[in-house]
């Protein structure tokens, strides 16, 4: 069984000189912020003092800007550029980290047809979350073999009835916008044939810098002119709720500043509200929190998957069971900021889930 890693890769430069490879810097970097020295970083990321500080001279001389602030009895710190570099990292890796992931798992797909012949997998299709991501660690753990592809919750959906994917991860509402939100879903969806598996119930709201600078409390602030919001893109289930959301609030769209203004994950519209580059977004707490940002609670979702019902008795699929039921996932998935997982593993029809 091949595991295929991708990790972001990219390399800045200014006027005529060489480009510079951001991975050694950005790591270097970090461990300064931890630490809060260069010596005790170098030592944290095994590079010697003299790179390290070679490293640092380097990368000034080639930015035009200093990347440390060291004075006497308070240690080292970080510059707002040098800040800047390790925000634009965590942005990058928020935006591309699904499309990468997906396509890692599609190379170890053919890597592994082309030596062992069309082995069985878990095709495994859902919306972005980190309830997901902690799922798929675990079974990754457990060497089993997941083809996993991020998309659109609807899209997931829609790929289960076509019988692509044996796992189809989607969000609904709790409250007065689940009756539509589940319409969006109905035509793909057979009651009497697919079943739910409930991963988590978890908060979505806005995201807004650490003391609120501008005094955002609700859904009607979105509409002041001066505020930058951060939205979802169209076709994500984030993005339909906060539809339904503004509908019901008698609010349009085109009142908001930046709603076309569109990020493919949570954690990418948290970085954009960490960078100062917006003040306002929308979407799970776990995003929020990870990136030292304040979390407005608006509206608790449940995340399911669908499956057919006859492919429960399926070995792997009971794999996939068991590791939900486990108390060790129940753990990681409590401990995730704004998650519940209470019901975390329940096998429940269709009729049950919504009437």
């Amino acid at each position: 069984m091949y595991k295929v890693h991708i990790k972001p890769h990219w390399e800045i430069s200014r006027d005529n000189e060489a480009a510079l490879d951001t991975t050694n810097l950005l790591t270097l970097l970090t461990a300064i912020q931890q630490s809060g020295s260069i010596a005790q970083a170098a030592q944290q990321i095994r590079y010697s003092y003299r790179h390290a500080w070679g490293l640092l001279r380097d990368a000034e001389r080639i930015f035009g800007n200093n990347l440390i602030d060291s004075g006497r009895g308070r240690g080292t710190t970080l510059t707002a550029f040098a800040n800047k570099l390790l925000w634009g990292d965590r942005l990058v890796t928020a935006r591309l980290s699904p499309t990468l992931d997906s396509l890692a798992s599609e190379l170890e797909t053919e890597l592994g047809k082309t030596v062992g012949g069309s082995a069985q997998t878990i095709r495994l299709n859902a919306s972005h979350g980190f309830a997901v991501a902690a799922l798929l660690d675990k079974l990754n753990a457990a060497r089993l073999p997941v083809e996993v592809r991020y998309r659109h919750s609807t899209d997931a959906v829609a790929a289960l009835s076509r019988q692509e994917c044996d796992l189809a991860g989607f969000h609904v509402p709790l409250g007065e916008f689940e009756r539509p939100a589940i319409a969006a879903y109905a035509k793909w969806l057979n009651g009497r044939s697919d079943c739910l598996i409930h991963l988590a119930v978890r908060s979505q709201g806005l995201f807004v810098p650490p003391g609120n600078p501008k005094g955002v409390h609700s859904l009607a602030d979105l509409t002041r002119a001066e505020l930058r919001f951060v939205n979802r893109e169209a076709g994500s289930g984030t993005r339909m709720l906060l539809e339904l959301m503004l509908g019901d609030a008698g609010i349009a769209p085109r009142d908001i500043n930046g709603f076309e203004n569109t990020e493919f994950t949570h954690s990418a519209v948290a970085a954009f509200i960490a960078s100062g580059m917006g003040d306002v977004g929308f979407g799970v707490q776990t995003a929020s929190q990870r990136f030292g940002l304040e979390f407005i609670p608006l509206v608790r979702e449940r995340y399911f998957f669908a499956l057919p019902s006859a492919s429960l008795h399926d070995p792997l699929i009971r794999a996939v069971i068991d590791t939900l039921q486990s108390d060790a996932f129940r753990n990681v998935v409590n401990n995730l900021a704004g998650y519940d997982a209470t019901d975390t593993g329940r096998i429940i029809t269709l009729k049950e889930a919504f009437g």
